[in-house]
């Protein structure tokens, strides 16, 4: 079991359900429809991939430590990347900002790293002890 992971993991989470909170009562009352879908699916992926992570923690020792760390860390970056470039985004929305431009490319690295996470879990599992 890996500890760092569950920890990141846990506290990942309680953003996730604080976030989808905001989301539901607040957020909605200020951003167009589109931009409140984006932020949902920000909070659904990170959701996603709390529970990936928790799941890398948990068969870590039964996989290649090498491989499983990569997963871990690649889950957590994409987390940051995917979702927090559409938290941006919305944020964008909200505040009428104009600007910002460079934000939407990292939404598809973002993802990508979240689709390496799950290639590293299978490996790692596939090569693991």
């Amino acid at each position: 079991m890996h500890k760092g992971f569950l920890v990141t993991a846990s506290f990942l989470g309680a953003l996730s359900v604080v976030l989808g909170a905001f989301g539901a009562h607040g957020l909605k009352k200020i951003v167009t429809p589109d931009s409140l879908v984006t932020f949902e699916t920000a909070v659904r992926y990170q959701f996603y991939h709390v529970f990936a992570l928790i799941l890398t923690a948990m068969v870590f020792a039964s996989g290649s430590p090498s491989l499983m760390k990569a997963a871990g860390y690649l889950f957590i970056a994409g987390m940051i990347l995917f979702s927090g470039s559409l938290y941006l985004l919305t944020y964008k929305s909200a505040a009428n900002i104009q600007g910002l431009s460079w934000v939407g490319p990292i939404t598809p690295l973002g993802g990508s790293l979240l689709v390496a996470g799950w290639i590293c879990l299978a490996l790692g599992l596939s090569k693991g002890a």
